[in-house]
């Protein structure tokens, strides 16, 4: 469900934009390390929540108002390589500003503990984690399902020449989008901080299961991102579990797999 939170905002921008954004990790990584700075500056966890998100969400903007949108009459080539920089340059900001050290984030005494599960403990923490990604999912199927909004964008996904030429604004779309995803980033990080820890490699970490997630689950697609993401997660466990040298392997069949039988991905429509 944490990659999820990763991969949906991701796989919305890369549907409707056409934009593999790479920096999407870089603004997961800068969404746990200001929950860090939030922390330990006001000792609030939950106002993290808050603050990593809207700062990550105008840095988005900013990007996509002042960078991509200016590239991207020279094609999608030049976007992504403006991304790959810019999660090098994010990834070097964050080790210059915090250092090149993993940062320790206190679980919130509320969310301490564990509670009984199938015989066994499960952390409080974790169920807190499964929480926040089941709601901001219904919240996300919510608004693209049962919204004009949704609609708009769903539509933009499918074919933004058209949509753009029945007269929505669909530049202002787009910055909404990629500046919403960037917050989700934000969340994932914030709330990923205290059960990983806030690292300078999260992002190059999370940066290639989000991808196989996007292919797999296919673009624009917010079901298949949670489908895929699930499917992801049992093949690490189980592979870790049954075939620890092969774990990282198995993912990648799957992908395969996939783009064999159906190229756009599960729910991908085609081009």
């Amino acid at each position: 469900m944490l990659l999820f939170l990763v991969a949906s905002g991701l796989t919305l921008v890369f549907g409707m934009m056409g934009i593999l954004n790479i920096a999407h990790a870089a603004f997961y990584m800068l969404g746990a390390y200001l929950a860090y700075t939030t922390v330990h500056v006001t000792g609030s966890f939950w106002l993290s929540l808050l603050v990593a998100p809207v700062v990550v969400g105008l840095l988005g903007a900013v990007i996509e108002r002042g960078l991509l949108r200016r590239i991207h009459v020279f094609g999608h080539a030049y976007e992504l390589l403006m991304t790959f920089g810019l999660f090098f340059m994010i990834q070097e900001a964050v080790r210059w500003i915090w250092g090149n050290y993993t940062l320790q984030i206190p679980v919130p005494n509320v969310l301490a503990g564990s509670v009984p599960f199938v015989g066994g403990q499960y952390p409080v923490y974790r169920l807190f984690i499964l929480g926040v990604s089941a709601f901001i999912c219904a919240g996300m199927a919510l608004v693209l399902l049962r919204t004009r909004i949704g609609i708009v964008i769903r539509s933009a996904v499918s074919d933004a020449e058209m949509v753009s030429a029945l007269g929505v604004n669909t530049p202002l779309v787009s910055l909404g989008v990629f500046s919403v995803g960037s917050a989700l980033a934000a969340v994932a990080g914030v709330i990923a901080a205290p059960f990983l820890q806030a690292d300078p490699a999260m992002g190059a970490l999370i940066l290639t299961d989000a991808f196989v997630v996007i292919v797999i689950g296919g673009f624009g697609s917010l079901l298949g991102a949670l489908l895929a993401s699930l499917m992801i997660g049992e093949l690490q466990s189980f592979g870790i579990l049954w075939f620890p040298q092969f774990a990282l392997v198995f993912q990648f069949l799957l992908m395969a797999g996939v783009l064999i039988l159906r190229p756009q991905g599960l729910f991908g429509e085609k081009g």
